[in-house]
């Protein structure tokens, strides 16, 4: 099973790993996440991070997802990054996450794929019936 590590600035990472228990209905297995505060060392966090990637992968990888690219956070996933063991995804979202818990049997490629679409196909804009998407109108150019 792939490992699924958030790292994440303050408590996101363990209120999404919350919410994908209630919405999944249990304790996920294999799933860890990393705080990065403010005023957090990367160079101290780094290694806090390398011995959660490790404690998680049970021999088939790691996803680690981060909350925005670019920040603290994300700095420190590109620093585990290992082809075809440890892989990346910036931008979690709960969307994002319960499908990549949903098919972590699956090879770490197919994972961080699964991952990526949840994200993409999680954000709708939608009427205020039911939740249903928003289709607009057609231009007529």
């Amino acid at each position: 099973m792939i490992g699924i590590l958030i790292v994440t600035h303050g408590a996101l990472g363990e209120s999404l790993i919350a919410c994908a228990n209630h919405v999944l209905g249990g304790a996920p297995a294999q799933t860890a996440a990393l705080a990065v505060n403010s005023q957090d060392d990367p160079n101290i966090m780094l290694p806090k991070a390398q011995a959660l990637v490790a404690e998680l992968n049970s021999g088939d990888g790691v996803l680690v997802l981060s909350d925005m690219y670019g920040a603290t956070p994300c700095n420190i996933v590109t620093k585990l990054i290992q082809p075809g063991i440890v892989a990346g995804v910036a931008g979690i979202s709960l969307p994002m996450l319960v499908r990549a818990m949903t098919y972590r049997q699956q090879p770490l490629a197919v994972v961080v794929e699964k991952a990526i679409s949840g994200g993409r196909e999680g954000v709708v804009q939608f009427t205020g019936q039911q939740c249903e998407r928003y289709e607009p109108e057609p231009s007529n150019q």
